[in-house]
């Protein structure tokens, strides 16, 4: 009991809304655009009838209408065929980082996808796969044997079950340039970012020298690291963003009943202690890797995937990701080396939910990710299996209400304001039934 009022003191006391205003002006830390915004990742593949650019294309109006605001392109390089997986092979291994993939379309067809997402209000970002090539990149023949890890007898090797790609050897210098100079490629297209996969699995001495001066170039780029390590979250010379993989297992966790309340308390206050203020923190219930390979929300959550939905738009440091179909509560797991695209897009119920959630996040302040994010309080005297806290910037409030339990919950409502998903006002005192999985979120002005 001891450790967890010391944890509670130690959130409320989290600081927040452009803390460094104390001291002066504040110094953004990340590109001004990127505090509020809602990242979308798009899997080209399975995005359209035709898994094409153009079918994303036609597409933009309607993603324009769901109010994301960064568009994370799953790797759309040119695969490779030597030891491919199934039909049409991973996007992750990569022959060429400089052509695109022809099953995709041409270069044109990016370049064209690129100005219309643009000119719809849009940031591009690439899915950055460094860790590692397909057997037969054009590395493999154009550069040294010590461009790749080898084995006692010169093989080059790779990593886990990835059989067709093979591991980059990061103690090479020339690595790090030959990377630099093909990432540089897509920015002066006019890529807005990256999201480099398995950042962890490279030396953070190759980031650390590549990475300051992309932004010292690239001022307005963005950059996600599917990572989960601090060394990395300085947005100054490393990455804007870093991956809550910690929360989102804790988060399926709660939902099968294996850990409760207390348990994401203590998440949140280690996380503050272990990320700068100033970090954004990636949070998802989904992704193209869980979808795939450990199944969609609903077959990990359950009836509590929309309340840790809302956790994931509302909590300190969170820079929310929604992945292709999360916005028509898509049902299935999607094909990875295959054609399985979603044929009906139409808006129902799931989509109204997803809406709601990226206006709250764009209209209140108080839930910007980094430095510019509202103070962090928790609301005590709440039932046991009740998680309630409050998010303050300025005027801007936003109070959540969350019933982390499969049994329904009476609560007292902790301030006045709008239910956002209700419409009604609320009174502070009233009393309120949480369902199952239940949850209020208050609008405060």
């Amino acid at each position: 009991m001891k450790r967890l009022l010391i944890l509670a003191a130690a959130i409320a006391m989290m600081a927040g809304c452009g803390q460094n205003k104390a001291e002066g002006p504040a110094r953004d830390h990340h590109p001004e655009w990127t505090y509020n915004s809602v990242v979308y990742e798009v899997n080209v593949r399975q995005f359209s009838e035709e898994g094409t650019f153009k079918g994303v294309e036609a597409n933009l109006p309607r993603l324009k209408d769901l109010g994301v605001d960064v568009l994370w392109f799953m790797p759309i390089y040119e695969i490779g065929n030597e030891e491919r997986k199934g039909t049409l092979g991973s996007y992750y291994a990569i022959s060429d980082y400089c052509k695109v993939n022809p099953e995709f379309g041409t270069m044109q067809d990016f370049d064209d996808l690129l100005a219309a997402a643009h000119a719809q209000g849009f940031r591009v970002i690439l899915d950055w796969v460094a860790n590692q090539t397909a057997p037969d990149h054009v590395w493999m023949a154009e550069k040294p044997a010590d461009f790749y890890e080898r084995d006692s007898l010169g093989n080059a090797i790779y990593e886990y079950d990835w059989t067709d790609t093979r591991s980059l050897n990061y103690e090479n210098e020339e690595v790090w340039k030959a990377q630099d100079e093909c990432m540089r490629f897509w920015l002066d297209k006019g890529v807005d970012g990256f999201r480099c996969d398995a950042a962890g699995e490279m030396p953070a001495k190759f980031w650390h020298a590549v990475l300051p001066a992309i932004k010292a170039d690239y001022p307005d780029a963005y950059l996600l690291a599917e990572a989960e390590k601090p060394e990395l979250a300085d947005p100054d010379s490393d990455f804007d963003a870093t991956y809550a993989w910690e929360l989102h297992h804790l988060m399926n966790d709660i939902a099968q009943g294996k850990e409760g309340v207390d348990a994401l308390k203590e998440y949140i206050a280690r996380d503050a202690e272990r990320f700068p203020a100033t970090a954004f923190r990636l949070m998802f219930t989904s992704n193209h890797d869980e979808n795939s390979w450990s199944g969609t929300e609903f077959e990990r959550m359950g009836d509590a995937a929309k309340l840790m939905e809302v956790l994931c738009f509302t909590l300190p440091q969170g820079q929310p990701l929604v992945y292709t179909g999360q916005e028509i509560g898509l049902s299935r797991r999607l094909e990875f080396f295959e054609k399985d695209p979603i044929m009906d897009w139409s808006a129902n119920g799931y989509t109204d939910f997803i809406k709601t959630l990226v206006n709250l996040k764009h209209d209140n302040h108080a839930l910007d990710a980094g430095e510019h994010g509202g103070k962090f309080a928790l609301i005590e005297d709440c039932p046991e299996n009740v998680f309630a806290f409050s998010r303050t910037c300025d005027d801007d409030c936003v109070t959540v209400v969350a019933n982390m339990s499969p049994e329904a919950q009476e609560v007292r409502i902790p301030v006045s304001g709008k239910d956002v998903f209700g419409g009604n006002e609320t009174a502070e005192g009233d009393a309120a039934g949480l369902g199952p999985w239940g949850y209020i979120v208050i609008e405060s002005k």
